[in-house]
């Protein structure tokens, strides 16, 4: 029979806790990540994403950036395939299989350029149009319930900071800032 003095000698019973390796006792530390803008863009991206793909995506089976180039051939009938990819800043491979995907869904056509017999025009079809309609008021339903946090005035200037760190004038690795 074990006494009360030999339990107190013998190791106790490892807990999950104990299990863990030592660094995951404490909480994670990120460092400087979060005083760098591009993480929590990225997070926040990251966020949106699965947010529209619950919402958005799950009901019509779109990605952001197709229902983006649906919105855009739809706001600018009759695009080159071309402008649309410089546009959507994809290359030209990229539009081709995308194009394809859109056109075989009956979404939109694509049509011989009366300027160009080498370029393409894309157009929606009435299907096309249809479709963008329901999804862009669940893009809204989807933007609304994603920013609730933000008041309208938050949200307007978190859209005008962005574009200000997008724009051609914004300064970048690849272009010189305006003088």
């Amino acid at each position: 029979m074990k006494t009360a003095a030999d339990t107190a000698d013998a190791p106790a019973a490892a807990t999950p806790r104990d299990r863990q390796e030592p660094g995951d006792r404490n909480e994670l530390s990120y460092g400087l990540l979060p005083q760098v803008l591009g993480y929590h863009l990225r997070r926040t991206q990251v966020a949106i994403f699965r947010h529209f793909s619950r919402t958005v995506a799950a009901e019509e089976n779109i990605t952001p950036g197709l229902l983006g180039m649906l919105q855009v051939i739809a706001a600018n009938p009759g695009l080159a395939q071309s402008r649309l990819a410089e546009a959507m800043e994809v290359d030209r491979s990229t539009i081709v299989k995308v194009v394809d995907q859109l056109e075989g869904r009956g979404l939109i056509v694509r049509e011989p350029s009366p300027h160009d017999k080498r370029s393409y025009c894309l157009r929606l079809t009435g299907e096309g149009t249809a479709a963008l309609r329901r999804m862009l008021a669940l893009m809204r339903r989807h933007e609304d319930e994603f920013t609730q946090a933000l008041s309208a005035e938050e949200r307007q200037l978190l859209i005008r900071l962005l574009e200000r760190l997008h724009s051609p004038a914004a300064p970048s690795p690849d272009r010189q800032a305006p003088r």
